[in-house]
């Protein structure tokens, strides 16, 4: 929402100097220059990039709109419910966790814990690593090896979609100026008539440049970074995923595997360790 927000903040800026320079709104109505600009834009995105990265990109768009999920609220609940795994897991043995483990979706222990078993790409994670621990024959440091790879390869799978809208924002001033040149063509073409239709043609053009530089900067460039910062946030809830699991396989008691899940949280969304403490303590699997 807060993105919205800023969009909003960019059009109505643009449109309050505007007015306040006694400019014709009429004139920046243009479709043709929309048609032009929007659809070469697309069409090189779709050029350049397959089905599944244009799929996740339109995700990860609607993702920025509503916001970042990667709040404290979250991380509470998460290391709520892997403090309930590993609790259990330490008081029936990890051979009981393993059938919780090999259908997640239909666990008791998992499905009570709904925003971290919601999320595929987190539980996934948890559930194929401490199937290699319950397994055995490899030791704690390939399994943190395993981790790490998997949140690597990851974070390439992320990287596509905001290196593909960064490349569609980039080429959006350079659709603006092949507008512009329509446009001129277009002028050109008009010459020798009224000199209200070839002024016309001529702000026609110009309006194709303002609107190609205005969404490259202005709206497509700044969610591209949003995409990239949101990311972010998920690479760092894998990597205290990562923490809190890697020091239970080692052998460390549930709520210090938890602690050290808590402790790899970014400061400005780590919950205190009272606060773990309490929404911990609030019940757990039996």
């Amino acid at each position: 929402m807060f993105s919205i927000l800023g969009i909003l903040v960019v059009f109505g800026a643009v449109a309050g100097g505007y007015f306040m320079s006694h400019g014709k709104f009429g004139v920046l109505f243009q479709p043709a220059e929309l048609v032009v600009i929007f659809g070469a834009a697309i069409g090189s995105m779709l050029v350049a990039n397959p089905l599944s990265i244009v799929r996740d990109l339109i995700k990860r768009i609607l993702a920025v709109l509503k916001g970042t999920p990667y709040s404290k609220s979250m991380y509470l609940d998460t290391l709520k419910a892997l403090a309930d795994v590993f609790s259990y897991g330490r008081k029936n043995g990890l051979q009981k966790l393993e059938n919780d483990i090999e259908n997640p979706k239909q666990s008791q222990l998992f499905s009570q814990h709904k925003v971290f078993s919601t999320n595929h790409h987190a539980l996934d994670f948890v559930c194929d690593t401490l199937r290699t621990a319950i397994a055995g024959g490899i030791g704690h440091f390939e399994i943190e090896q395993s981790m790490e790879a998997d949140i690597d390869i990851m974070k390439h799978e992320l990287e596509q979609p905001v290196s593909a809208m960064k490349e569609m924002a980039d080429s959006l001033p350079g659709m603006g100026i092949v507008a512009a040149v329509l446009g001129v063509v277009i002028t050109m073409g008009s010459l020798g008539g009224p000199p209200e239709q070839i002024g016309e043609h001529v702000a026609a053009a110009l309006v194709g440049t303002f609107l190609g530089i205005l969404f490259c900067y202005g709206i497509f460039g700044p969610l591209a970074s949003n995409i990239q910062k949101m990311n972010e946030g998920e690479i760092e809830y894998m990597h205290s995923l990562r923490a809190g699991v890697a020091a239970f396989c080692k052998g460390a008691a549930p709520i210090l595997a938890v602690e050290m899940a808590r402790r790899s949280i970014p400061p400005h969304v780590r919950p205190s360790f009272k606060e773990m403490e309490q929404k911990v303590k609030g019940g757990g699997a039996k």
